[in-house]
């Protein structure tokens, strides 16, 4: 039980937070549209989904910048803010669905792709790129000729939101298929590259262009729940570091943008150098990194 904790908490809060069994009762799916609906989610979960009872952060800010009468955000990005300053990305891994849906793949017994660094260092920087002008600088600047702007990320990007909404939509209510188009296509191309991506590489779609990921990641070093290192126990065994599948040592960097915080490292660690804790003052070598 213990050691497959995280996958635990990970699906009991999937089923959780798509917990509207009404939604995926035969005929036309009805979505949930009750006072749950008005608040966000800490990690991607599609609106459109059937059994959602909570918005999706990334769909909600969107939804505040395609308006036609420009509004800043304020509710979406200060509940994001302190949802990151809490945690940081903890919420990568812990409570998010679709990053479990990766992991799973993962396991499948396919020969594993090792990306190297000169491509998956520039590749890590694309998912800033996504946040910066699919989720906010086009549905913010671009507008349509009625006056309202465009959810670029959720329209024509996400898996997560074509797995769950889109398919889902389509399976149980019939008189969506024949309306399905080129859209639609791409969204599920998108998908299925997603999901065989996840079968030989580990987290792609986190690692290179989860927007939800980017946002909390600049919250690493200052959140409250954060991951320390004893320097002064650590032997340089180099566990820790083979151990993170996404490609973080957490000697140098226990805090890095990139660490999702699934206490793998710890669990390898021979004397426990490694904890999570709330404790500010930072290692030695976080500070040099």
């Amino acid at each position: 039980m213990i050691k497959h904790l995280r996958k635990i908490v990970q699906a009991g809060w999937g089923l959780l937070s798509n917990g509207y069994i009404k939604g995926f009762l035969p005929g036309a799916p009805r979505l949930y549209t009750g006072a749950l609906k008005h608040f966000c989610v800490p990690g991607l979960n599609c609106y459109s989904c059937p059994g959602a009872l909570g918005a999706c952060p990334i769909g909600a800010l969107q939804a505040v910048l395609t308006e036609r009468h420009r509004r800043f955000p304020f509710f979406v990005l200060g509940y994001l803010a302190a949802v990151g300053l809490l945690a940081g990305r903890f919420i990568c891994g812990w409570l998010c669905l679709f990053g479990l849906l990766q992991e799973l793949l993962y396991k499948i017994p396919t020969p594993k792709l090792t990306v190297p660094e000169k491509i998956d260092k520039p590749l890590r920087k694309l998912k800033y790129l996504v946040l910066a002008v699919l989720v906010v600088g086009l549905p913010l600047l671009y507008r349509t000729k009625y006056g309202a702007g465009l959810p670029f990320f959720c329209k024509y990007l996400c898996p997560a939101g074509t797995l769950e909404g889109g398919v889902f939509q389509v399976l149980l209510n019939d008189a969506l298929r024949p309306a399905l188009g080129a859209l639609f296509r791409w969204k599920m191309l998108i998908l299925l590259l997603c999901i065989a991506a996840s079968t030989v590489i580990y987290r792609p779609f986190c690692k290179y262009l989860c927007p939800l990921g980017a946002f909390y990641s600049l919250f690493q070093r200052v959140s409250l729940v954060r991951q320390r290192f004893d320097s002064r126990v650590c032997t340089g065994c180099g566990a820790c570091s083979k151990a993170c599948a996404m490609g973080v040592d957490p000697r140098i960097a226990p805090n890095s943008a990139e660490c999702i915080r699934c206490g793998e490292c710890q669990k390898v660690c021979p004397v426990h150098a490694l904890s999570f804790g709330t404790d500010k003052k930072l290692s030695s070598e976080e500070q040099i990194s």
